[in-house]
């Protein structure tokens, strides 16, 4: 077996960092977080001691995949978002199967549950406010009145309905297939709503406003 050793490949640390934190993504999502440190270094091709020098644990392993994928994503949606230019979403949805490890990774976090779905949920909350800040910023997306609020209702509808979109999809088990049909079913009616609105007026909104913020 070829491993891959710091000592060995002319790969700077960070290099190092995010190629195996790309193979533990996809291990995870594929098996699960409960393995052990050899267990996951004999997945992705390295020795416990590279591993462990690396990330600790398979605890700290799993926090740095988790960043590895924020990382990921924000700079995705940073491009996209700031860019009036249509030819970066065009780019990413004709690449979007690539996407399938992380996606497999992030669902497997969410549906298991506990503490580490809810740090995972709030790096997504703070990524997506942070680039949506970034948008407005450069005039590609339209200002709020509660930056947090809205990032975290985004994330929230995003987040749960991908994961009923995945349910219902007649192959879950194909994260390549989903991703590919969830772009062709959602992508234009969510940029309709999210460009044009739905509601013919702001009287409702701002009745609204008025009970959470008296004058």
């Amino acid at each position: 077996m070829t491993t891959i050793d710091s000592t060995a490949r002319p790969l700077s640390e960070q290099s190092l960092r995010e190629r195996l934190c790309e193979r533990a993504i996809e291990h995870f999502a594929r098996f699960g977080f409960d393995m052990s440190m050899l267990e996951m270094a004999v997945a992705v091709d390295t020795d416990v001691r590279t591993l462990t020098e690396m990330f600790g644990s398979i605890e700290g392993l799993h926090a740095a995949c988790d960043d590895y994928l924020q990382d990921t994503v924000r700079k995705a949606k940073t491009e996209a978002l700031t860019n009036p230019d249509p030819r970066p979403w065009f780019a990413q949805v004709a690449d979007i199967e690539s996407f399938a490890p992380m996606m497999s990774y992030l669902v497997r976090t969410l549906q298991s549950g506990g503490e580490s779905a809810r740090a995972l949920f709030q790096q997504m909350t703070d990524n997506a406010e942070r680039y949506l800040e970034d948008a407005v910023r450069v005039g590609t997306v339209k200002p709020t009145r509660d930056p947090r609020a809205r990032a975290h209702f985004l994330t929230m509808a995003a987040g749960g309905g991908f994961l009923l979109y995945l349910q219902l999809h007649r192959d879950p088990s194909d994260m390549r297939a989903v991703l590919r049909d969830y772009a062709r079913d959602v992508m234009l009616p969510a940029l309709e709503l999210y460009t044009y609105g739905l509601m013919a007026d702001d009287s409702m909104y701002q009745a609204f406003v008025a009970q959470v913020e008296p004058r």
